[in-house]
C-alpha cells in the first residue's frame, strides 16, 4: 500500500482562496439584495396591474352602457 500525503497549500494559494471566498461572499450579498429589490418591484407591478385591470373593466362597462343607451335612443327616435 502506498501512503497518501495531504497536499499543503502555500501562503499565496491560501491568500488567493481567501480572496475568492471574499469575492463570492460579496457576490452573494449583492445578488441577495438585488433579488429582494426585484421581488419588491414584482409585487408593486402586480398590484399596479391588478388596479389597471380593474379600471379597464370599469371603463369597458361604462362604454358598454353608453353604447346600449345610444342604441336605445337610435331605435326610439
Amino acid at each position: 500500500m502506498t501512503k497518501k500525503t495531504t497536499p499543503i497549500l502555500t501562503e499565496s494559494e491560501l491568500t488567493r482562496l481567501e480572496e475568492q471566498v471574499g469575492s463570492l461572499l460579496e457576490l452573494i450579498d449583492r445578488l441577495t439584495s438585488e433579488n429582494h429589490s426585484l421581488r419588491t418591484q414584482q409585487e408593486s407591478l402586480a398590484t399596479e396591474r391588478a388596479g389597471l385591470l380593474e379600471k379597464h373593466d370599469q371603463v369597458r362597462n361604462r362604454v358598454d352602457a353608453i353604447v346600449t343607451r345610444l342604441k336605445s335612443l337610435e331605435t326610439g327616435a
